[in-house]
């Protein structure tokens, strides 16, 4: 595991998400023993199962001791009620009291067999989605191997093959990889890659089973809540050594450029957010889909006395009427944030279009959707920058100076965005020890900091806007003096 993943383990990750994984992940799903199923994904490739993966020459090794890579990854998959387990976890949470319970008011039937539910709780060859043969692949599986790294049908015998006596076994390597790539194997070393494959089901998507509205949240259904490269570090099951250089870039230094999976990650959501506005999951009936607004702007108390008490705070970033609920912008903010260091220009305009986007949410659909289309080429543009140049430690110093500058802190005045904010400055902490700029040990102590910022939003009912702000605040303030 990278130290990066390990100073996230430290932080306090759990209070932003972990209320909703040990409701929704709590039952470890076990690794079917059986033969290796067999499916076909939508390029033809079969789906084999984890258990192809289990092997103690593969990945099912119980100490992580490998030469080439650390081979007890199963083992990592598998962790028992942590977030690195998460994923074994997820069809086998659908059997549970809380999952029964959502399906209950949904009318859904069994949640563990129930489309709405499998599209993100299972592999897709257990699933009989996007091209798969339905039950090949045992659901008990939950988000398998091939979830992410993609059917391995035709790459697995590539992949468990080995280098062979070549003179320069690194450049092999390399050559092996870049060949199960061609073969299916998706290049999650890329952040725009990764990122479209996780948002799939942790932000949403048109596909059947990929996108929890808000009728979902409603029935039970926890509030989706992501970060590309927290997410990632804590499902981390593998080192980044020579090794990994090697395979994933071509060179003994190649590393995760944690600043720019952080910046490629908040770009794709929004990017993921805005088309699926557009399109016909932007309604639901006669209501906009409430999915895509911000929860906490409508779930305040509502008081009833001659004393008038306001809830809510003035955004500037927000010109719409009085009363009338925002888009969730959460990840619009902290773009805001990153674009000036990929593009000045670029940055005024998101800027520009952001205003017009919510005020346009204020006017009609049609309005709305057309300024959320201009702003989506925005924001795509912005990702292209992002993905194309690379991340100093200094610019993870810039970047957390950039979260907390006061334009964009004064628009820290919802729950969502404040959350985001503090999965950020967390996330470019971990950069800078990845990077050498800041030591472990400094790095532990600035966490005091952060910590109080993550218990500031842990409740979303208790979330109290200027408390938050003065701790982010404080622990921004303790990275900068160790710039």
């Amino acid at each position: 595991m990278t130290a990066h993943a390990e100073q996230k383990r430290g932080g306090r990750f759990g209070a932003v998400i972990g209320s909703a994984l040990a409701a929704m992940l709590c039952v470890v799903a076990a690794v079917a023993a059986s033969t290796p199923a067999r499916s076909q994904g939508e390029s033809g490739a079969r789906y084999t199962g984890v258990a192809s993966c289990a092997g103690s020459t593969c990945h099912g090794r119980m100490e992580g001791d490998g030469i080439v890579v650390r081979q007890d990854e199963l083992m990592k998959w598998q962790e028992p009620s942590t977030p690195g387990g998460a994923h074994s976890r997820a069809w086998a949470v659908l059997t549970g009291s809380r999952s029964r319970f959502i399906a209950r008011n949904l009318g859904i039937g069994d949640p563990a067999t129930a489309p709405m539910c499998l599209g993100c709780h299972a592999t897709a060859g257990a699933l009989g989605t996007r091209g798969a043969a339905r039950g090949t692949v045992p659901l008990e599986d939950g988000v398998g191997c091939e979830s992410c790294h993609g059917p391995a049908g035709g790459w697995i015998a590539s992949h468990y093959a080995g280098v062979g006596t070549n003179a320069d076994p690194d450049a092999e390597m390399r050559a092996k990889h870049l060949s199960n790539l061609r073969a299916g194997l998706v290049r999650l070393e890329d952040p725009v890659v990764r990122a479209g494959v996780c948002v799939d089901c942790h932000f949403g998507s048109a596909a059947d089973g990929q996108f929890v509205t808000h009728r979902i949240m409603a029935a039970g259904h926890p509030r989706l809540s992501f970060e590309l490269d927290l997410f990632s570090s804590l499902q981390a099951h593998h080192q980044e050594d020579a090794d990994y250089g090697w395979r994933k870039f071509g060179t003994a230094s190649g590393r995760t450029d944690h600043v720019q999976m952080w910046a490629v990650g908040q770009a794709t959501a929004i990017e993921r957010s805005l088309t699926l506005f557009q399109s016909r999951r932007g309604t639901e009936g006669i209501f906009p889909e409430f999915f895509f607004l911000d929860c906490h702007s409508c779930h305040r108390r509502i008081y009833d006395q001659a004393q008038a008490v306001r809830t809510g705070v003035d955004n500037p970033g927000r010109p719409i009427p009085e009363g009338m609920p925002p888009y969730n912008d959460e990840n619009l903010i902290m773009l805001s944030a990153a674009a000036r260091m990929a593009s000045p220009a670029l940055a005024d305009q998101l800027a520009a279009r952001t205003a017009a986007f919510h005020k346009a949410m204020a006017t009609d659909r049609a309005s709305a959707v057309q300024a959320a289309a201009q702003l989506s080429q925005t924001v795509a543009a912005l990702k292209a920058a992002f993905a194309s140049r690379g991340f100093s430690g200094a610019d993870a110093f810039a970047m957390v100076d950039a979260i907390a500058a006061r334009a964009v802190n004064a628009r820290f005045t919802d729950y969502a965005g404040s959350q985001q904010a503090v999965m950020g400055v967390d996330t470019l902490l971990g950069a800078m020890v990845s990077s050498g700029r800041v030591t472990i040990g400094a790095a532990a102590g600035i966490r005091v900091d952060i910590e109080r910022a993550y218990a500031a939003v842990k409740d979303p009912n208790s979330y109290k806007p200027a408390e938050f702000q003065t701790a982010l605040g404080s622990a921004v303030r303790a990275i900068g003096a160790l710039r």
